[in-house]
């Protein structure tokens, strides 16, 4: 005997009450699943928002810090760099733009935010690109048509949500640190050497701006908010089912017992007893039929029994 054949005697072993309760549950369990996946997928949806407007904003603010830098610090600067023996890294866009966020990372809201220009090739070591920056790098180099890419990064500390941006040399200033050694500021190779930080072309693909955004608490409320929203549906579900079940047995299943013993006494000559006609349903049309037919057979055992008679 096959599956099938089995549920299917297993249906018609089955009592009425509990054939409804187990297709209830079939229901109640397909729509739980697909509520389960709708609002998953929505709270996904509007938790990666969250992280992305916020990752954003910060990026767009460094990028101003980096664009105000060069449009006006660096030539206010660029004289006194000239003459003096000193290197002066506040004519550094990139510097103007860490030591802004070190200041935004004094607030305890963005302490586990992390900024980072990554190159493969930095002026500064500590903007060394790591293996995962390294492979955002190439991917910019590889198609130009890009600009921009966010995702989730898993660190040590937990989860962080990064949106990546394309930086690409566009200021012919920064050649005058950045195209030789010999053209290089000699302050500049007195700190950082002449080995890294040179050979950048205009318009070439030389670092990421990356933004880092802690993701794991945004995610975790997300989570229980599925889980309220989980908890709210089966407990709806569950009082749906008990009405419906009260309903059932009331309405249906009690009427059909009571017209099932009233049957079983008819059958066993017991002809006093009538089906209940309470209401005017599929139920209480059943009721009349089963009044009819027992005075149908009421009239033809009388007639049975006065042939027997005459006879």
């Amino acid at each position: 005997m096959n599956v099938a054949n089995k549920f299917n005697l297993l249906l018609e072993n089955l009592k009425l009450a509990n054939k409804f309760n187990l297709l209830l549950i079939v229901v109640f369990l397909s729509s739980v699943f697909i509520s389960g996946l709708f609002f998953s997928n929505l709270l996904e949806q509007k938790a990666r928002q969250e992280v992305t407007s916020s990752a954003d904003i910060l990026i767009q603010t460094m990028r101003s810090v980096r664009n105000y830098t060069t449009g006006e610090i660096i030539p206010l600067l660029s004289p006194k760099q000239k003459t003096t023996p000193v290197f002066i890294p506040q004519t550094v866009a990139a510097f103007s733009a860490k030591k802004v966020f070190e200041n935004l990372r004094l607030n305890s809201k963005y302490k586990d935010f992390i900024y980072k220009e990554a190159a493969i090739d930095p002026t500064n070591p500590r903007d060394k690109a790591d293996s995962f920056e390294t492979q955002l790098i190439d991917y910019f180099s590889k198609n130009p048509s890009f600009l921009e890419r966010a995702d989730y990064r898993d660190f040590p500390e937990g989860k962080k949500f990064f949106i990546a941006r394309r930086m690409t040399v566009e200021n012919q200033s920064c050649l005058q640190c950045h195209s030789t050694p010999d053209k290089a500021p000699k302050n500049q190779l007195a700190i950082y050497g002449s080995q890294n930080g040179f050979n950048w072309q205009l318009h070439k693909t030389i670092f990421a701006q990356i933004i880092y955004v802690p993701a794991a608490q945004v995610l975790a409320t997300a989570h229980r908010y599925w889980w309220l929203i989980m908890g709210i549906l089966i407990a709806i579900f569950s009082i749906i089912i008990f009405i419906i079940n009260f309903l059932l047995k009331k309405a249906v299943i009690n009427p059909i017992m009571q017209m099932a013993k009233i049957a079983q006494a008819v059958s066993t000559g017991k002809a006093n007893s009538d089906f209940e006609q309470k209401t005017q349903d599929e139920i209480g049309i059943l009721a009349a039929s089963f009044n009819r037919m027992k005075s149908s057979l009421e009239i033809a055992m009388r007639l049975l029994a006065q042939r027997n008679q005459n006879n």
